[in-house]
């Protein structure tokens, strides 16, 4: 199975740039995994919420392939323990071909990203930064395959 995470706009820490970097080089020993950045969208002061997350969501659905599950990391999505990702992922790579994953920008998504979705995760309760998101998503997926494969990263 391929594994795509797709973000709106670059990861501008430059520390959890290079956390998110180690967990993509430790998953691809696992399952192919990639990440694709969309850019940022120019002179947003003169766009709504709601205009900005239309533009952003036509970005988004050019970038999904057609054959691609998608889902969303989403506040009202589902709520996993590392141990029901870990299945949850294991029965995606048994029965799908290409994941995308989307984290989108800070006001949410588009009404069209929702209608073309499969499923929507939530990291938490939580808010966080979508910086930061960023990596504990990419930590959750190799702690994932580490669970898959039962080797000692994980600890009940």
């Amino acid at each position: 199975m391929k594994i795509t995470l797709l973000l709106v706009g670059k990861t501008d820490n430059k520390l959890y740039a290079e956390g998110i970097e180690d967990y993509v080089n430790r998953i691809n020993h696992y399952t192919s995994f990639d990440i694709k950045v969309i850019s940022d969208l120019k002179n947003t002061k003169n766009l709504t919420e709601n205009q900005q997350k239309e533009k952003e969501g036509e970005l988004i659905l050019k970038n999904i392939e057609n054959k691609s599950v998608v889902v969303l990391l989403d506040e009202h999505g589902k709520e996993f323990r590392s141990v029901e990702f870990a299945s949850w992922l294991e029965n995606k790579q048994q029965t799908i071909k290409q994941l995308t994953f989307v984290i989108g920008g800070p006001y949410g998504f588009s009404k069209s990203v929702y209608e073309r979705a499969n499923e929507k995760i939530s990291l938490s309760k939580m808010t966080f930064s979508h910086q930061m998101v960023r990596l504990l998503f990419t930590e959750q997926i190799y702690r994932a395959c580490t669970i898959i494969r039962n080797e000692h990263y994980h600890h009940e």
